[in-house]
């Protein structure tokens, strides 16, 4: 046992499959990162980077109980994030389309969407705006805490640090990734307009999947 940790090999294993799962963090952070560089994505990934923060915190503290025992805020945050989400999706195809519209143009510069101009309070919206990772991350991060341990909130910091650990390797291998394909296809106009009309399409699903959960 590691610190009140009682497998830590597991919960590292199990951490980097979470991360490696698609979600609207880490495809904001990617479309940032073609759209508007590696530095606007870096800001993108420090919203992550605090969101995830600051959820894990209120896991711990017991948020996810006040989500459990009183459904209505649940239902409140759930669908203030879905109809952000909708709207993030929105807003990408509508820049597809625009960019469909200009292909004919000499103007080869990618789309920058209003949200491109503040990636981080973006991407930290779209972390708060989701109450099951709350859930998650409490039910995920108690598995591995041993509760006879003095100090379980020791325990808990260690599990964050790892999974956050994991997210910065994960969302810069994304930066670069999608800054290369960025550069590699910035006059292929229809790829560029496939591309940014697939991720909002994501993002209309993501929305979609949000408004669905439950508590359960």
């Amino acid at each position: 046992m590691f610190y009140g940790i009682t497998d830590l090999p597991t919960f590292v294993l199990g951490a980097v499959l979470i991360v490696l799962l698609p979600g609207p963090n880490s495809m904001y952070v990617m479309a940032v990162a073609s759209r508007s560089g590696v530095a606007a994505a870096y800001r993108a990934a420090g919203g992550v980077f605090l969101g995830d923060t600051v959820l894990m915190f209120a896991s711990v503290m017991g948020i996810a109980s006040l989500l459990r025992t009183i459904p209505a805020v649940f239902l409140v945050v759930k669908f203030v994030g879905a109809a952000y989400l909708a709207w993030m999706g929105i807003g990408m195809l509508r820049a597809a389309r625009q960019l469909w519209r200009d292909r004919g143009g000499v103007d080869e510069g990618r789309p920058i969407t209003a949200n491109d101009r503040v990636p981080f309070r973006t991407a930290l919206i779209i972390s708060l705006m989701n109450p099951k990772a709350i859930l998650f991350f409490l039910s995920f991060f108690i598995q591995f805490v041993d509760a006879r341990y003095a100090h379980p909130g020791l325990s808990f910091l260690i599990l964050g640090c790892v999974v956050q650990t994991c997210s910065v390797v994960y969302l810069t291998a994304l930066i670069f990734g999608g800054a290369h394909l960025a550069e590699a296809f910035r006059r292929r106009r229809r790829v560029q307009v496939v591309g940014t009309g697939a991720i909002g399409i994501l993002f209309i699903g993501f929305s979609a999947k949000l408004a669905s959960a439950t508590l359960r």
